[in-house]
């Protein structure tokens, strides 16, 4: 498995998911199955193969979110010295050329991407036409609904 690129609180966000899983989830999951075993025939009993799908589901999270951090490659943006481009962790201020709006999105990892947040998966189309540029290039995207120019118009690593 190759790296994962991660912000500092991407990382953290995982560690948290992964301390929730493993201390509340997981324990509660092996209460409801032994509350479960305790009504008897397991062949008819919902509630036994609700909660051994639940467990299911937690242990193969556990295990994605213990993959993902230990193939991480953590990047703190503060720590960037990137000249002005556009790299990992930088937030970037937009404008659109057609509309003139503008918007402000730091690219992060696949896992932590928010639009409504401002955060571009490091894999979405913006933020690859994004990577390289500096502040008053305009990077064109091809976007679902066609074409799009953005100008940036600041970078920042904070």
């Amino acid at each position: 498995m190759s790296k994962v690129p991660l912000t500092v609180k991407g990382a953290e966000r995982l560690r948290a998911e992964l301390h929730q899983l493993k201390a509340v989830e997981r324990p509660s999951v092996i209460a409801a199955i032994a509350e479960a075993r305790s009504h008897g025939d397991l062949s008819e009993n919902a509630e036994y193969d609700a909660a051994k799908e639940r467990q299911g589901f937690v242990e193969g999270r556990i295990q994605e979110v213990e993959g993902k951090l230990s193939h991480a490659q953590i990047i703190d943006p503060k720590l960037l010295d990137a000249d002005g481009r556009c790299v990992f962790g930088a937030t970037l201020d937009l404008e659109d050329q057609d509309s003139g709006a503008q918007v402000c999105y730091q690219i992060v990892g696949e896992d932590e991407a928010d639009i409504k947040g401002g955060k571009i998966s490091i894999n979405s189309p913006i933020a690859r036409a994004l990577i390289g540029k500096f502040a008053g290039d305009i990077a064109q995207v091809q976007a679902p609904g066609g074409l799009r120019e953005y100008e940036v118009l600041d970078v920042r690593y904070e």
